[in-house]
């Protein structure tokens, strides 16, 4: 297929590449990142897996009902479906008393909504949403003796549980669901070759778990892709939890000061306009070079990703003469010197003027910027 133009006022993410790993809320997410003009790769990175019969589910429901002082919801997935495998095990009602007359914290709006479909009152929730400002506030107000139910988001919290016990907390975990790999991670052994590639501009998080899972399929190849992370794929964590894994490997990544989709999404919006495009004046021609396009002139020109690695790497010394080898370099290591005069003669073709790639004979190839030693 050639290269599309799209002759448009270019909305904030057009020409870039976002790739999405949730598993909830994707359908949201995506369209919110396609109204910015985003083209988006979807690779869920995990699913939820309900414990509805599950006997630690069970047990850890039955302890609660010997009496709690303080509850904490994480989720308002897991608060309901705490509630619903109480009701499916005929525990709903004294679940349902224990937790009104225990002192209930959410930690964000979902935990908080679910807790008031339910009938109870939450008597505090903290602004950031965060896990390490409830515990906070826990060991703020005192937890010694106490008896603590801490509902679970598809793993472990070690850390904050571990904290409460050395306060001296009695630490009741209630393991609602847990996430697993998708049945089919096709698409996300996909994405991991993307990011390697650099032919995504961003990955998306919106969970510890699904940014674990990423790294986890990537294998062998996960040094390649925190080598991506690092240098030319922005990592965007909807929050400090999501961004967990990846900062355990010296990843830095991009956080809304809220945790909410459509902070992330303009948090993106804001950041990748900004740090991923390049502009050059040549051969009478304006390039704007975003993602996986180029706007030639005031007009998108979606080009592939051969031709557009090599223009890429060509404007990261404008006027420059880049050698055939240091191209195909840049290009997947499958490809062989052929690929290099291809993909050249591709671009000149998606760029609608043959003069904006200039040969030179027996060394390689430059933009057409006259600038003192270019040639």
């Amino acid at each position: 297929m050639g290269p599309q133009t799209i002759p448009t006022e270019l909305r904030s993410l057009t020409g870039f590449t976002v790739g999405v790993t949730a598993a909830r809320r994707r359908e949201e997410l995506v369209a919110l990142l396609e109204r910015r003009g985003a083209r988006v790769v979807e690779a869920p990175a995990i699913r939820i897996v309900p414990l509805s019969d599950d006997h630690a589910l069970q047990q850890a429901t039955r302890a609660c009902l010997s009496g709690i002082d303080i509850a904490v919801a994480t989720t308002g997935i897991g608060f309901r479906g705490w509630l619903e495998a109480a009701e499916s095990a005929g525990l709903a009602d004294r679940l349902l008393s224990t937790l009104a007359s225990a002192r209930l914290l959410a930690r964000g709006p979902k935990a908080q909504g679910a807790i008031r479909a339910a009938g109870l009152t939450e008597v505090w929730a903290p602004a950031s949403e965060c896990s390490s400002e409830v515990l906070e506030y826990l060991l703020a107000a005192g937890v010694r003796g106490k008896r603590v139910a801490v509902q679970l988001h598809g793993e472990p919290l070690p850390d904050f549980v571990a904290a409460l016990r050395a306060a001296g907390a009695h630490v009741i975990e209630v393991p609602v669901y847990r996430w697993v790999l998708p049945e089919d991670i096709s698409p996300l052994i996909r994405l991991v070759e993307l990011i390697k590639l650099r032919y995504v501009d961003a990955v998306t998080f919106t969970s510890a778990p699904a940014t674990a899972a990423l790294l986890e399929v990537a294998g062998a190849e996960r040094e390649a892709v925190l080598s991506a992370f690092r240098a030319d794929v922005l990592a965007a964590c909807v929050g400090p939890i999501a961004a967990g894994p990846l900062e355990r490997y010296g990843v830095a990544s991009l956080q809304p000061t809220r945790a909410r989709l459509g902070g992330l999404v303009r948090a993106l919006a804001d950041r990748l306009p900004e740090h991923r495009t390049r502009m050059v004046e040549v051969a009478g021609h304006t390039l704007e070079i975003r993602g996986h396009a180029v706007v030639v002139d005031g007009d998108m020109r979606t080009l592939a990703p051969a031709p557009m690695t090599l223009l890429r790497t060509l404007a990261e010394r404008p006027g420059r003469v880049i050698s055939r080898a240091d191209l195909l370099r840049s290009l997947p290591r499958s490809a062989d010197g052929h690929a290099v005069e291809m993909a050249i003669a591709r671009l000149r073709a998606g760029l609608g003027d043959s003069r904006i790639i200039r040969t030179v004979t027996k060394r390689g190839y430059r933009l057409a910027i006259e600038t003192a030693g270019a040639g």
